[in-house]
This record gives structure tokens, C-alpha cells and sequence, in this order.
């Protein structure tokens, strides 16, 4: 499954990288864009849920949308 997410509160590198980071550790394929403030994210749903991966970039700060 692919979902495209809108992230608040990412402005930088820095920022970007925190929550690829975050996303590495959930073993997904992901393309965060900091400047547009986006992840499109590619998951399989038998392994782990769109929510899981909300929660994980939340818990490093940011809020999705």
C-alpha cells in the first residue's frame, strides 16, 4: 500500500531526517520532503498499519494530516 502524508511542523534537514529515521525503524519505503512538508510512504499492510506509522512519526514531534 502507498499513502502520501502531510506532515506539520517539519522545516528543515534535520527535521527530515528524524523521521526517516522513524520510518527505517518500521522497515517501510519512504520519501520525505521537508520544504513541502510531505512522506509518501509504501508499507505492507500485512506487516504493519497506517496508524502504526502516524503514531511513530508523532512520537518524535510532528503532526500529521
Amino acid at each position: 500500500m502507498k499513502i502520501n502524508l502531510k506532515i506539520k511542523g517539519m522545516h528543515c534537514k534535520s527535521c527530515k531526517m528524524l523521521i526517516e529515521d522513524a520510518l527505517d525503524d518500521l522497515d517501510v519505503k519512504s520519501e520525505v520532503d521537508s520544504e513541502k512538508g510531505t512522506a509518501a510512504i509504501e508499507f505492507d499492510e500485512s506487516k504493519i498499519t497506517e496508524e502504526k506509522i502516524k503514531k511513530a512519526i508523532e512520537k518524535e514531534g510532528y503532526k500529521v494530516e
